[in-house]
């Protein structure tokens, strides 16, 4: 059984008037890697810093390994943060910073070095000990924060924005260091971004945040296959997003047809939301399609064509396919019942979890 970590209780945060988180539930499972994935100001940097103890929650309790830790101080927690700017010391150079918080420990200068030589090796940075920082790359500069943080030997590492400072190659790169490095160690990693990409490509689990709530969080697989509310699919990935009618179990009616489903637990003639992905769409014959309209648009992106479709209703469906197509042409568009996905309107997911449970114990 894995072991949780860290487990926030009904945390609340605000700053004078100003709510910025409302009633926070989570648990974080040991050695796993976390996003929390949300716009700016949504509240996400400041779960960050409740969890340094940069910041005390107004309300609800925070737990480090079983233990409250709302009024541990930042330098008695297990926990090591990463920041956006890197927070480097210029005038000293590499091994110096890495070395910083070790010295400050009182820690042995012969286990120093070898943990510092240990700390760099795992970043790539053997041997760049006596550079300048003033002398290194953005890239560089980032491994060095980052060694600086596991030299400590923390449970928990904290990274907020920390590869937004880099251009798009070097990011890429970064993130695939980043998880392998995390796999590595064995630690837990608590990565803040608002790159939903970033946030797909690197955790196991992650936590969509918004206004302050949690609206979602799963796997990466989850959150984007299966939604649960208006945010977070049209936040996570491009999307199709239409009106329809739940008229029984697996039955959901859009655009007046009515079309099978892999969705249950919902009232007889609900009104919902139906989710469809662009990439799950098809583009087929008039005579085959299950809805039928004229493309408006195609944009080749070198992998697949961008094609935007307005059917007879006038709604505008967003289609990713390799096969190319004629602006202009009326063609149909099919997909399967594993490809829609209902959602109630503003569901969170404390709303899901009470349905599902309310709809298996009436089966």
């Amino acid at each position: 059984m894995t072991e949780n970590i860290m487990e926030f209780r009904h945390v609340g945060k605000q700053y004078d008037d100003n709510v910025v988180l409302r009633d926070i539930n989570f648990k974080i499972e040991a050695g796993k890697f976390y996003t929390l994935l949300g716009p700016s100001g949504s509240g996400k940097t400041t779960i960050l810093r409740l969890i340094a103890g940069f910041d005390q929650p107004t309300s609800g309790e925070i737990y480090f390994a079983g233990q409250e830790i709302n009024d541990v101080p930042a330098n008695r927690r297990q926990v090591n943060t990463v920041f956006q700017d890197y927070a480097l010391f210029p005038h000293m150079n590499v091994a110096e910073n890495v070395a910083f918080g070790l010295q400050i420990k009182g820690v042995k200068k012969s286990e120093i070095k070898r943990r510092v030589d240990e700390a760099l090796q795992l970043v790539q940075l053997a041997g760049y000990g006596a550079r300048e920082i003033t002398a290194m790359s953005g890239g560089q500069r980032q491994r060095v924060a980052i060694a600086r943080a596991i030299v400590n030997e923390p449970q928990v590492l904290l990274l907020d924005e920390a590869l937004s400072a880099l251009d798009h190659k070097l990011r890429v790169q970064m993130q695939t260091e980043l998880r392998q490095l995390q796999r590595k160690l064995g630690i837990t990693f608590i990565f803040v971004t608002h790159d939903q990409e970033e946030a797909l490509a690197m955790s196991d689990q992650i936590m969509i945040i918004n206004d302050g709530k949690i609206q979602q969080s799963g796997t990466p697989v989850d959150i984007y296959d299966e939604p649960l509310n208006h945010f977070v699919a049209d936040f996570i990935g491009e999307s199709n997003i239409v009106p329809g009618i739940m008229k029984k179990d697996y039955l959901v009616a859009i655009n007046g047809q009515d079309f099978k489903c892999v969705d249950a637990g919902m009232r007889p003639n609900e009104r919902v939301e139906v989710v469809i992905r662009p990439e799950d769409l098809d583009i087929t014959t008039v005579e085959q399609g299950q809805l039928v309209g004229t493309v408006d648009t195609q944009l080749f992106r070198g992998v697949d064509y961008q094609i935007t479709v307005h059917d007879v209703r006038d709604h505008v469906w967003k289609i990713n396919s390799i096969h190319k197509t004629t602006v202009g042409a009326r063609v149909g568009i099919s997909f399967d019942p594993e490809d829609i996905h209902v959602m109630r309107y503003n569901e969170t997911e404390a709303d899901f979890d009470a349905r599902l449970d309310s709809y298996e114990e009436g089966e």
